[in-house]
């Protein structure tokens, strides 16, 4: 198989995730198009490729990804040169195939994991779920996509859309429990790295068990309502926190009943 030759169009978190990856890897980097010129150009570092932010100025490429937001896709990927016959993707996990234009062979390439700038991700650790317009174009998708992995799987807009909620319960409103529990620290005059064993164990064994309900600890699993009374108490006035914290502990409750049929 030829070197497969990219282009990066975005310069956000995604972009640089995929850059760092990227310049490892059996593909090459060509350019990196974004408008943003500073992060662009440092992007592009990343991937030892340059920097382009005139779209007639786009060099020749076997895929451009397109790492941008999801509101952003359609029009960016409308104000782009490409050429018909041209592979170009997107990398949301919401996302469609129609977003992209008309002309060009249509993929998806999502990668299933978070980021943040300046944090490196092994690639061969996360999962890529991919999508295609048609047979050709899947197959060369997923030859890119095991360039940086083996979890490589298929996942239509309906499954992706399912997999991006997932991310965000385990990702993004877990950490939003990280975050409030660092407010609760705080006001004891406690810093965080108090819990952050805690986190880490919860961690370790939620993924290496086959099912985290079966390592739920906690008062809410064991039906301590004393416990549980005691922490409202200690909540106060918050009432969007004890919203959470009761909601959360009926949701812990109604789990362990069912994983016991």
């Amino acid at each position: 198989m030829k070197k497969c030759k990219v282009t990066i169009v975005g310069s956000g978190n995604v972009a640089e995730a995929f850059a760092r990856a990227l310049r490892s890897s059996a593909a090459e980097v060509v350019q990196v198009y974004a408008r943003n010129r500073e992060r662009g150009e440092v992007v592009a570092a990343l991937a030892d490729a340059e920097h382009c932010s005139e779209p007639q100025k786009l060099k020749a490429a076997d895929l451009y990804l397109l790492c941008v937001s999801d509101r952003a896709i359609a029009e960016v990927a409308s104000s782009l040169p490409f050429a018909d016959g041209t592979i170009v993707a997107h990398t949301a996990g919401c996302g469609t195939l129609e977003m992209l234009p008309e002309g060009v062979r249509r993929a998806i390439i999502y990668p299933f994991q978070t980021f943040s700038v300046g944090r490196e991700v092994d690639f061969s650790k996360l999962y890529l779920f991919i999508e295609a317009a048609d047979e050709a174009t899947h197959r060369e998708a997923r030859e890119f996509a095991q360039i940086l992995t083996p979890n490589v799987a298929d996942a239509d807009a309906a499954l992706r859309s399912k997999i991006h909620l997932v991310g965000v319960l385990a990702s993004n409103f877990v950490n939003n429990m990280y975050a409030t529990a660092a407010e609760v620290l705080e006001g004891a005059g406690l810093s965080f790295d108090v819990v952050a064993p805690i986190i880490t164990e919860v961690a370790a064994k939620a993924v290496a068990s086959t099912n985290p309900a079966a390592v739920q600890t906690g008062p809410a699993v064991r039906g301590d309502e004393a416990t549980m009374e005691r922490h409202r108490e200690l909540i106060g006035d918050n009432e969007l926190l004890r919203t959470i914290y009761d909601k959360i502990s009926e949701n812990i409750w109604r789990i362990r009943e069912t994983s016991k049929r």
